[in-house]
């Protein structure tokens, strides 16, 4: 749906963005088992890490409208595989979706896959790449997770650094420390570092395998 302006031009109501966002939603797999993941079923008790993080991603969420236009306006998770990453950044996505904010979840490792397969096609690859691109959140989940190739990286950085540049916000998750995302790429290390320095949780520790010891 759109809305005609008053200097004639049209634009995207409002509730198209939250469409798209929780069509992508379903066809990423997870849609029921986001919509599940709240700060309120989520254990913060395990360690001080845990703790911290949880207390980050509250204080984004409540804060985000005021967040939203700063040039430090993301959040990313960094920690081991079960820290609880991806709970606290869709519960995120969760408070963002309740008060009409479009979250487009991407799926790292599927997402990357299917924009390489479509690359071929430059008009269904810019169309999808431009989802990524343009949406008000974008939740990037497992960023970098398993082999990484040249192309990952130019697909990741044609992403963020039109997020960076539109000051469009990014919630990202990651097994990836900063040090290690700089080493992959600088440029999409010290952008995300940039966008997120204020909201950078780190997760690391002993017993910190939210699935193992919850």
């Amino acid at each position: 749906m759109f809305i005609i302006q008053e200097d004639g031009t049209a634009k995207a109501c409002e509730c198209r963005s939250i469409r798209i966002a929780e069509d992508k939603l379903k066809a990423s797999g997870v849609s029921e088992e986001f919509r599940k993941m709240r700060f309120e079923n989520f254990d913060y008790s395990k360690s001080k890490e845990t703790m911290l993080a949880y207390s980050k991603a509250k204080s984004y969420s409540k804060k985000f409208k005021e967040l939203r236009v700063a040039r430090q306006n993301s959040i990313i998770f960094c920690g081991q595989v079960g820290s609880g990453k991806t709970h606290l950044a869709m519960s995120i996505g969760n408070v963002l979706l309740d008060t009409g904010v479009g979250v487009i979840y991407m799926p790292y490792r599927s997402s990357i896959t299917n924009l390489k397969q479509s690359i071929t096609d430059e008009e269904n690859y810019q169309r999808e790449i431009n989802i990524y691109k343009n949406a008000q959140v974008l939740m990037i989940d497992d960023l970098f997770k398993g082999r990484i190739t040249e192309s990952d990286i130019n697909i990741i950085y044609e992403i963020l650094d039109y997020r960076y540049f539109k000051s469009l916000p990014v919630i990202v998750t990651t097994e990836k420390s900063i040090s290690d995302l700089l080493d992959i790429d600088e440029a999409i290390g010290s952008r995300l570092y940039e966008m997120s320095k204020n909201y950078l949780a780190e997760m690391v520790g002993d017993k910190l395998n939210y699935r193992m010891y919850k």
